[in-house]
């Protein structure tokens, strides 16, 4: 009898919508209870109830619709979905009983009726009782509640019911149920289910006053309950009822004792949600408090709960067991033991157990899941946000563990059942980031080289953190014997599995090499010492401690605490302690000698007076989560202020925002973005580093829109739109898909709406959709709804009446999809220049066209001949159509015959004539272009044979040579001076104590720092002189590459934290700045030898096969253009015909004139005499190994023709004259021939001219031409072969087959370039990429399109974009404007493979563009997987980046002149001395570093008057 039933209900049971890829559930309905047992979810809906497995995956469903019978046993049965129902179960209590294999589930029927259901565990379909009774409460509501209780062997449901003075009873249904009660819940016991009797009567307890239930729950036989209870007063008391389970119910329920939370002294909190946390005593608990009524201020606290059944029974004033004797006085009060965490807004709390820490799971009521972990002294971590939902949906107020993986968490969010990690431990990149996030979930896997949960690191081998809090992973501390023996002591604060623990070593170092300790006690984790020789300390430490697999380097900067001396300030204080040291009696001493808590610092003042900043307001006040730009802070006395720090609760560490637009009463600062919703706490920084003023911004969500009305525009843009939705206010512009670049903005904000213009689309035809996205900070939010681009609207006419004193106009408008409004239009009627404003009245559709009706008032014009329409930002003109007079008609239409008869006449008469010259002029363009197209065609089936046959050895420049080309590209006097010739001595002594003092000062961070930020922050400073600053220190610092790596860290996170908030995105894009140009600098150090090996035979390669491409066809010797290149604007598409020749060349050689053997030289007939020389002797280079003698402009060559050698010269008597401009002479124009002998000599005397060639002459592009006709007359040109149309488009076939003829080259040199050289990337790109990573998760950072563009402009965009666009900087070669041309487009193409955006194709695209398009994804590809396994590569640690830089440094010693780049640094040092001293003492520099600057000042002022001046 039960199978039927099950099977239909199976068959009723509809699924839910569906299971999304993130693991969540989404119903049809909202989530209106949910329990857990074993591996099952069970959900109750408002008329369904869903049977899940623990990972959220459906399993049946049952529909809680059906028929209500009115007197029957049981009135209500269920019915299938498409049969008549007229009531629905509601349920409201869902207890799975695992004993019973049974899940009891009561509601209500129709909001009236108590109804109750037992179904089976593990098939809810299977129903095996069902009764009309009420078990908890009816309504649905969070201050009652129903839990499982177990008393002896019997389980029972004790309910807890909220008791309100305008509680309602059913007249139809009446309860029994009192206050707390116990129900049976199985079948077998006495009086049968869910009866309330004990053995004669029916045990209950009451209530004196309004009651409230939070939390209820039993350990071992104590069962407690928590209340809030309304006194009639109207302040709360939180009550907390202890029921000792034992014997019967009515033992049970007598045992009643209570006591009394309290929150503070003042009162008036109330409770709003309770966790137990599991341990053994005493009995902790954790509860959320309230201090007003709306749960706008929350507080998490812990109590110690733990029952006290000593005093008398029965005699609580606000609970009592029936027939009550007594009541005590007062009873127990208990108070918190700890306030853990301030939050607005928290709703529930879950508490679990890991090992010694304590985890809090919290949830707010917009929708956010917080994870807070406490150690045993109840010390909080930083809280992290688990889950945020975009809008401000409430979370279900309830929280539970995944039964059977407790790594997850159950998140029920309205429609949604979401199955939420405990931890995000894999976002962890490193063993530090992996400490840092204070979880104790995590733990660093050594075997696995990742953060991960300590059940999926497989051995022992793992690291996590330790049982109580602690700020650092490693700390030390010196301290000095009696005997003066210096003790360094380091301690690792760590939790480590036994294999890493029983694998511990450390390993102390110094720049110079290993430290030698001598003896002390051996390293034994957590600890190891060093017991340093002589007692001397040095100044920099490194140690390298192994933990099983896992190595951790530590750098440690060491100070004698008895030299770090001044006033006692909190700087000096702070400074003690990161110097290993303690304090003691306002003085910095050993660390054995005073106290080791820094919270003393905290209580000093800083010794550095400024103003006290005080904060008004801020402007907004209220942001979205995703911050806000450009925000205004108002108040007094913030002329000093520097940053402006914001902190939330659930942020351990503050953000900080710089400022701008400081006047002293306001300045400007960008909102950053935040993890979650909350209100943070916001204060003015002073550069000592305390934090004046108070005030808030409230984070809340993001902006959704939901419509946008109207949803569609014209092209011409300017339409107004509303976009509805919620949080607009927050948006601080607006663009659309087809213009990302315009930028709207918004106009008349509120929360619900906005309104803004919309974009034109240039160069578009519509219908087309738009997608409109919303800027909200540094993020762009797409609207869901689209809206479509339409044609413009169409005027089709208009009239005008006068309809007494006014003029009414009606315009027609051709009826589109566009639904344009009346008060879109604005109409003017125009009548003798004069415009008369016509006032819109009505709009009317019918028969396909729209009327717009308009009128003018108080005017004597009758009629207008014209009227004016504008629409966002477009005018119509629409004239008034005009009846013509009959008479003139008819005389036109008289005329017509007249006007044919003569017409056919003259045409007939030179028909004939123009026919066949047409034909023929036809006919030779086709066979031009039949020509043109065919040997197009045979460029591209022929192309890349011969090419390359023989480059012999590639022309590598000396790194000295390269290298100063990197660093200064314009090759001035700094490029010289700074190479070091080859037996340079070392300069005057003198001189050299000077730079050794400035060399010092640069060897110092601090100073050099601030050096640069002091130069960067003058106006005067240009970018000229950033590049000069950057390359002068790489080269002065080129022998400590390790340090100015260091330096260029610093520099480059002062960078990032200015663009952070602005535009993050334009990181390292341009040279605006000394750091960009030194990691251009850096890169090409590093890279060199990458360069060389890899690269470099490659990029030659290519170069070599484009030069030979160009010189395969005409180069016009003006214009420089070349028929074969790979760039349109470099096109020579007016080439003539032309013809490929062999020339023998012979070589005069001694004085007697006797010849060489012959050289055979390519030319072509089109050459002229000059490029007939360079081809000349680029051969004789090529095929020798050496350049010709005789330079260029010495070398004149005779052809030999009739036994005799006639002079070719550039221009002579015999040259063509076009108007007045000359044609270069040719081979062509000497009639050379194929196979002739040319003969090479050497000027015997100086020509004629002072100029070595005609292209020395000024005017050389306006007086001579090559291949390209002068833009004079038609009857000027004699040369019929000149007059042959070209057409542009035919020729561009050449720019195909030049790339198909090197494109095997290019596909070389760009899979050399990102290839993985044995799987690994060079060492200076993954030690960088991995910097950049780490920079992005510092600043939370975690869009990966931002960290994919910051290492494109790093790599690329700075280093091989320079090399590809200038070989000449890696070769002893030239580049000439032809290869320029063709470099710029692979450059081009080079870059858009390393692009995120796609590119739109179409006929307009330049053809630049096209000619790599196919090929663009391909190289994507490669692109995206080449950042993969730079990625996933290994780390390399710190010792073998160090290595590699300090080898790098000795491959290339000496190479540069130190002390001229000193002398040079010294002259931006001379002229900016003040802004750089003021900057030092801005930054706290110490004095002995001023004074140094000031001896640096009198040592070079002392050599003015003698090397100094001599050696600039």
């Amino acid at each position: 009898m039960i199978m039927l039933p099950g099977l239909l209900f199976i068959l009723w049971g509809e699924a839910a919508r569906c299971r999304g890829q993130d693991g969540s559930f989404t119903f049809d309905g909202d989530v209106h209870h949910y329990a857990v047992a074993t591996n099952t979810v069970y959900v109750a809906t408002n008329d369904m109830l869903y049977q899940l497995s623990h990972d959220l995956t459906l399993v049946q469903s049952v529909p809680q619709r059906g028929v209500l019978k009115r007197g029957a046993q049981v009135p209500f049965h269920r019915v299938s979905e498409t049969d008549f129902s007229n009531a629905t179960f509601r349920i409201n209590v869902l207890l799975p009983l695992v004993e019973s294999d049974t899940l009891i589930s009561c509601g209500v029927i129709d909001e009236e009726c108590g109804h109750c259901e037992i179904l089976k565990l593990m098939d809810i379909s299977s129903l095996q009782h069902s009764e009309s009774i009420q078990v908890g409460s009816l309504d649905h509501s969070n201050a009652s509640i129903a839990v499982l209780v177990k008393v002896d062997k019997n389980t029972y449901i004790l309910t807890a019911l909220r008791q309100s003075p305008n509680q309602k009873e059913s007249p139809r249904c009446p309860t029994n149920l009192h206050t707390v009660q116990l129900q049976n819940a199985e079948e077998n016991q006495e009086g049968g289910i869910f009866s309330l009797n004990d053995i004669t009567r029916k045990p209950l307890v009451e209530s004196s006053g309004e009651v409230e239930f939070v939390d209820g729950f039993q350990i071992s036989s104590t069962m407690y309950l928590l209340s809030n209870v309304r006194s009639t007063d109207k302040s709360n008391r939180i009550r907390l009822i202890w029921l000792k389970g034992g014997g019967s119910k009515t033992q049970t329920l007598k045992s009643l004792r209570g006591a009394t939370l309290r929150v503070s002294e003042a009162g008036g909190h109330r409770l709003v949600a309770s966790s137990l946390i599991p341990g053994a005593q005493p009995v902790l608990w954790i509860g959320v408090f309230s201090a007003d009524v709306g749960q706008t201020n929350t507080e998490l606290l812990v109590f110690d709960i733990s029952p006290d059944f000593t005093g008398e029974a029965n005699t609580d004033p606000d609970f009592y067991y029936r027939g009550r004797v007594t009541i005590s006085p007062g009873p127990k009060t208990l108070r918190p033991k700890a306030v853990l965490f301030r939050q607005s807004n928290m709703t529930s709390v879950l508490a679990v157990r890991h090992k010694t820490w304590v985890v809090f799971f919290i949830r707010t009521g917009d929708g956010q899941l917080i994870k807070l972990a406490v150690d045993k002294d109840y010390h909080t971590s930083c809280p992290m946000v688990l889950y945020r939902a975009d809008d401000d949906r409430q979370v279900f107020p309830k929280i539970q563990l995944d039964p059977v993986d407790r790594n997850y968490v159950y998140v029920p969010v309205r429609n949604q059942m979401k199955r939420v990690p405990v931890s995000n431990c894999s976002t962890y990149r490193d063993v530090k980031e992996c400490w840092s996030a204070q979880d104790p979930h995590c733990v660093w896997c050594g075997s696995k080289d990742s953060c991960t949960f300590e059940d999926d690191c497989v051995d022992s081998d793992w690291l996590s953190i330790p049982e109580d809090y602690q700020e650092k992973m490693v700390s030390h501390r010196v301290a000095k014997e009696q005997t003066g023996q210096i003790t360094l002591n380091v301690q690792t604060h760590l939790t480590a599995g036994q294999t890493a623990q029983s694998n511990f070593t450390c390993q102390f170092s110094v720049r110079s090499g290993a430290l030698h300790c001598t003896s002390g006690p051996a390293p034994m984790f957590p600890q190891c010492t060093c017991i340093l020789p002589n007692g001397t300390l040095p100044a920099e430490v490194f140690v390298k401690m192994r933990l099983g697999t896992t190595q951790l380097l530590e750098r440690l900067t060491l100070t004698n605490c008895s030299d770090i001396r001044g006033p006692p300030t909190s700087v000096l204080c702070r400074q003690c302690f990161e110097a290993g040291c303690s304090w003691s009696k306002n003085k910095c001493s050993w660390a054995d000698e005073g106290v080791r808590n820094d919270s003393v610092c905290k209580r000093m003042v800083s010794g550095i007076k400024f103003s006290t900043p005080e904060i008004s307001s801020i402007d907004p006040g209220v942001v979205s989560f995703y911050g806000r730009n450009h925000a205004v802070l108002y108040g007094l006395n913030l002329s000093d202020v520097t940053r402006v720090r914001m902190q939330a609760h659930t942020v351990c560490k503050p953000q900080e925002s710089p400022v701008w637009n400081n006047t002293g009463t306001s300045l400007t600062f960008h909102i950053p973005s935040a993890d979650g919703k909350s209100v943070v706490k916001v204060c003015a920084l002073l550069p000592d580093g305390s934090c004046h003023g108070s005030s808030t911004i409230t984070y809340q969500s993001s902006p959704s829109c939901s419509a946008i009305v109207p949803n569609n525009t014209w092209l011409s843009g300017k339409r107004k739109l509303a976009i509805i939705g919620s949080h607009l206010d927050f948006v601080e512009g607006v663009t659309q898909s087809h213009a990302p670049q315009e930028v709207r903005l918004p106009q008349n904000r509120t929360y619900l709406n906005l309104t803004f213009e919309t974009v034109a689309a240039v160069n578009a035809q519509g219908p087309f959709p738009s997608t409109v996205f919303l800027k909200v900070g540094n993020k762009t939010l797409p609207c869901t709804p689209t809206i479509t681009v339409y044609p413009e609207p169409k005027f089709i006419s208009f009239k005008s009446i006068l309809v007494g004193d006014y003029v009414r106009i009606t315009i027609e408008k051709k009826a589109d999809k566009l639904e344009m409004m009346k008060t879109e239009l604005l109409v003017w009627g125009v009548e003798g220049g004069v415009h008369y404003p016509c006032t819109m009245t009505t709009k009317e559709i019918h028969n396909e066209i729209d009327t717009f009706t308009c009128e003018i008032q108080n005017t004597k014009v009758s009629e207008f001949p014209l009227v004016l329409i504008k629409y966002g930002d477009e005018t119509v003109k629409l004239q008034r159509k005009s009846s013509f007079p009959f008479i003139w008609l008819l005389l036109f239409l008289l005329l017509i015959p007249c006007i044919i008869i003569t017409v056919v006449m003259v045409y007939r008469s030179k028909q004939k004539k123009l026919t066949d010259k047409m034909k023929n002029d036809m006919e030779n363009l086709e066979l031009d272009i039949r020509n043109d197209i065919r040997q197009g065609f045979v460029d591209l089936q022929t192309e890349q044979i011969g090419l390359i046959e023989n480059v012999g050895a590639i022309p590598f420049l000396d790194y000295n040579h390269f290298a100063s080309r990197i660093f200064f590209p314009e090759r001035g006097t700094l490029m010289k001076l700074c190479i070091k010739d080859i037996g340079q001595d070392a300069g005057k002594v003198q001189l050299d104590e000077c730079c050794h003092v400035l060399s010092q000062l640069i060897h110092n961070r601090l100073f050099l720092t601030s050096m640069v930020h002091a130069l960067e922050e003058q106006k005067s400073f240009t970018i000229k002189n950033k590049c000069a600053l950057a390359s002068l220190l790489t080269v002065a610092l080129h022998g400590d590459l390790l340090y100015l790596t260091e330096v260029m860290e610093v520099l480059l996170k002062d960078l990032m934290q200015q663009n952070s908030n602005t535009h993050s995105k334009l990181l390292l894009r341009g040279t605006e700045s000394t750091v960009e140009k030194l990691l251009t600098n850096w890169m090409s150090i590093c890279l060199y030898g990458f360069l060389r090996e890899s690269v470099g035979q490659h990029l030659f390669l290519m170069v070599s096969a484009l030069t030979q491409q160009i010189k395969k066809g005409p180069v016009d010797c003006v214009t420089e253009k070349a028929l074969y290149t790979l760039s349109e604007d470099w096109l020579l598409w007016q080439a003539q015909d032309f013809s490929s020749l062999k020339l023998k060349v012979l070589f005069a050689v001694g004085s007697d004139g006797e010849l060489s053997e012959p050289l055979e030289v390519n030319s072509l007939s089109c050459d002229t005499v000059e490029q007939v020389k360079e081809k000349i002797l680029s051969t004789f280079k090529s095929k020798f190994g050496f350049p010709f003698n005789v330079p260029l402009s010495d070398v004149c060559i005779e052809y030999e023709r009739d036994g005799c050698f006639v002079p070719l010269e550039e221009v002579d008597g015999s040259s063509e004259v076009v108007g007045e401009v000359t044609m270069l002479n040719t081979l062509k124009h000497y009639k050379v021939p194929d196979g002739a002998t040319i003969k090479v000599l050497q000027r015997k005397r100086p020509p004629l001219s002072p100029q070595g060639s005609v292209r020395d002459d000024e005017n050389f592009s306006r007086k001579y031409f090559h291949l390209i006709d002068p833009d004079v007359d038609e009857d000027q040109r004699r040369d019929p072969e000149r007059k042959k149309l070209k057409l542009k488009e035919v020729h561009l076939t050449k720019l195909l087959s030049t790339k198909v003829a090197v494109h095997s080259f290019v596909e070389n040199l760009f899979k050399s370039i990102w290839g993985m050289t044995q799987g690994r990337a060079p060492h200076a790109i993954k030690y960088f990429f991995d910097f950049l990573d780490a920079q992005a998760a510092d600043m939370k950072i975690t869009d990966p399109d931002v960290l994919h563009i910051w290492k494109t402009n790093s790599l690329p965009l700075r280093f091989w974009i320079n090399i590809l666009k200038n070989p000449q900087f890696v070769f002893d070669m030239e580049k000439t404007p032809q290869l320029e041309g063709c470099l710029s487009v692979i450059a081009q193409a080079f870059m858009d493979s390393f692009s995120l955006t796609e590119s739109q194709l179409g006929k307009h695209t330049p053809t630049n563009k096209l000619l790599y398009a196919k090929d663009i994804p391909r190289f994507k590809q490669e692109v995206r997987a080449y950042y993969k396994q730079i990625r996933e590569q290994s780390v390399i640690t710190e010792s073998e980046f160090k290595s590699f830089l300090q080898e790098e440094s000795k491959k290339h010693h000496n190479e540069f002149d130190e002390t001229v780049a000193l002398r040079e640094l010294y002259k931006f040092i001379q002229s900016y001395f003040t802004e750089i001293k003021d900057k030092l003492n801005e930054n706290g520099a110490p004095t002995e570093m001023t004074e140094q600057l000031h001896h640096l000042k009198t040592q070079f002022d002392g050599l003015k008057s003698c090397s100094w001046s001599g050696a600039g």
